[in-house]
């Protein structure tokens, strides 16, 4: 929850560094996670985004153990 509340407050964040920071980024659960929350807090950044850049793994994937898919993002 602590962790949401943070990506809360990151609502001013840049389109271009979020993509090249996600396009970058190594772990596809990360990805995963930083654009379920950035969703669920509305970030406007979002609707900017090219997801098809970012590497988003294939199959399945879940978070938790037996943690919910969301196909949008899996």
């Amino acid at each position: 929850m602590e962790c949401f509340e943070l990506m809360e407050g990151l609502n001013n964040l840049a389109p271009e560094q979020v993509q090249t920071s996600l396009e970058n980024c190594q772990s596809v659960n990360v990805n995963h996670l930083f654009l379920f929350m950035a969703e669920k807090a509305d970030h406007s950044c979002l609707k900017h985004l090219d997801l098809n850049k970012v590497d988003l793994g294939k199959g399945k994937r879940s978070i938790v153990k037996n943690g919910a898919l969301i196909a949008k993002y899996g």
